[in-house]
């Protein structure tokens, strides 16, 4: 005798899992109305679908932080589509993922997938089930904890992330100034092509393929022929100055005042402020930053749907 299949059951193995109706109407009929064992049928299910899925290209998806006390961890998760991103599923997922990062402090994405989410699964477990659930391709990428006296800021829901790191003494900190200025570095680095926080932190192996692209570009220019070595290399010496305002950050032009730069901006601050600040570090991270991407073919969707 078939068992009876309420809609009740159906409902609320729905709002359990997350799963559609039908795939939870399945589940229950193959678990004989078992309500544990549904649930486990569908996180099987998560599993395999998980595993299709692997291959295909996730580069959209959030950048998000979360603050807790002197401690803000970041973390990028990708997925297919940017639709996702606006899951609010997704979102809450996300969320938690950094409560447990600050909680448990993994060293790795592999030692974070493998940390508990809640009391029924871990990290991976329900990674998986999100990809079952939502129906793409979904990658934790990478994640980071900071702590310290911090700012943060997070721009075009979740395109990019900053943290912000700051040494600085009590005159400064308290200061009611100082949440404002903290947050104007934040959105600088936001805003500009940072590589480097500072001149010092430049890998002398960058500063050394920067110097030999620019001895090759002032030489093929005809101008420059019968200029001699040591002219060369006052002029390379020039432009590299202009490589470290580009992409240092205490070099760059402070964007809401340009006729000062960053570092500037910070001696200034902290004299008003009859205290002591310094730029310690930044985080940034970029949404897809490096991912290949997913191009969409309109005609082979179409195709796909005219034909089933």
């Amino acid at each position: 005798m078939a068992v009876q299949i309420s809609a009740k059951d159906v409902a609320e193995l729905r709002k359990k899992t997350g799963c559609g109706m039908m795939e939870c109407k399945k589940a229950l009929v193959e678990a004989e109305g078992n309500f544990d064992e549904a649930v486990k049928v569908l996180r099987e299910k998560g599993l395999a679908v998980a595993a299709k899925k692997a291959d295909r290209i996730a580069a959209e998806g959030v950048v998000d932080i979360l603050v807790e006390g002197d401690t803000a961890a970041i973390i990028e998760v990708n997925s297919e589509t940017d639709f996702v991103a606006k899951n609010d599923s997704f979102k809450e997922f996300v969320k938690n993922i950094l409560k447990t990062i600050i909680a448990d402090r993994p060293a790795s994405v592999a030692e974070l997938l493998a940390k508990k989410y809640n009391d029924e699964m871990t990290v991976e477990a329900k990674l998986k089930d999100m990809i079952f659930t939502i129906g793409e391709n979904m990658n934790i990428r990478r994640f980071d904890i900071v702590d310290g006296t911090l700012s943060t800021y997070i721009h075009g829901n979740g395109q990019t992330g900053i943290i912000i790191n700051f040494e600085a003494d009590d005159a400064a900190k308290n200061n009611a100034g100082f949440a404002e200025f903290a947050k104007n570095i934040a959105l600088q680095c936001a805003a500009m092509p940072v590589l480097y926080l500072d001149k010092e932190s430049v890998p002398a192996a960058d500063v050394e393929e920067e110097k030999q692209v620019l001895i090759a570009q002032i030489k093929n220019d005809p101008k420059n022929a019968s200029k001699p070595e040591n002219i060369i290399e006052k002029m390379v010496q020039g432009k590299i100055g202009k490589f470290y305002e580009k992409n240092c950050l205490t070099e760059q032009g402070y964007v809401k005042d340009d006729d000062m730069t960053v570092a500037q901006y910070v001696a200034k601050t902290a004299k008003e402020f009859g205290g002591n600040i310094k730029i310690k570090s930044y985080t940034k991270y970029e949404k897809g930053e490096g991912l290949e991407k997913r191009e969409d073919d309109l005609a082979a969707e179409v195709a796909k749907l005219v034909n089933g």
